[in-house]
């Protein structure tokens, strides 16, 4: 009697062995050059406010491509930094591909 439930868990463990969970197959919007298929969206409107001090300047928000979306990144206040400048973030369109070029600080 006790073989019955042995095999019984051996037939089950065998079966679900084969079972593999893998996500759903899509049409990814990234190409390897680094272009994105999908466009990115208008720019939203953001209150600017005053700045928390002398000589702080305002970095836009945008949109970045993060996983496989638009995510917002909303602006901010940014104290300069001495020997660079803030180059604002941009997207460059190639036909129907867009690459994103991030906002960074650059020496002078």
């Amino acid at each position: 009697m006790s073989r019955i439930p042995a095999a019984a868990a051996l037939l089950g463990a065998t079966l679900l062995a084969g079972c593999v969970v893998a996500p759903a197959p899509y049409a990814p919007a990234y190409y390897p050059s680094g272009y994105i298929a999908v466009a990115p969206p208008p720019q939203r409107a953001e209150y600017v406010g005053v700045a928390p001090a002398p000589g702080y300047f305002w970095i836009a928000g945008s949109w970045s491509w993060i996983g496989a979306r638009y995510v917002w990144r909303p602006g901010h206040w940014q104290a300069p930094r001495a020997g660079y400048r803030w180059v604002p973030q941009r997207w460059e369109g190639r036909g129907e591909r867009w690459r994103e070029h991030p906002g960074h600080w650059e020496r002078r």
